[in-house]
Formats: structure tokens, sequence, C-alpha cells
């Protein structure tokens, strides 16, 4: 079973985008970053979602232990 982490992508105009994603995808996901331009196709733990890399303007990767409880 993959290891998945919560990503949100921040797109101008004010949407974001809560996805999981393996580690692997996010890896690949920074590198369309650094290119900075066109299309990029992101496979998320539900759906497979393109992105147009220029519009996004932040990613945040939750990097927090979850629990459950208090």
């Amino acid at each position: 079973m993959a290891d998945f982490a919560r990503v949100d992508i921040g797109f101008e105009g004010g949407q974001v985008l809560a996805v999981k994603v393996d580690r692997d995808e996010y890896a690949r996901l920074q590198k369309a970053l650094n290119k900075g331009e066109g299309w990029h196709e992101l496979k998320t733990q539900d759906a497979d979602v393109t992105l147009d890399i220029d519009e996004v303007v932040y990613v945040r990767l939750d990097t927090e232990d979850h629990s459950v409880g208090f």
C-alpha cells in the first residue's frame, strides 16, 4: 500500500485543490513546477487531475503526524 500525503494546491483567484498523492507523484509535481510551464497530469489517490502549472501560486505538503482523539 502506498504512503499518501495531503497536498493543497493554490491557484490564482484563490481556489485551492486538496488531494492525496504518493511521494513519487509529489516529486513529479515539484519537477513540473520547477519547469514552470504547460499542463501537468497529477495522479491522486482518488482521480487523475490535469493542472495548468502557470496558474499555480503555491503547493502545501502536509507533514504533520495525524492521530485520532485529543
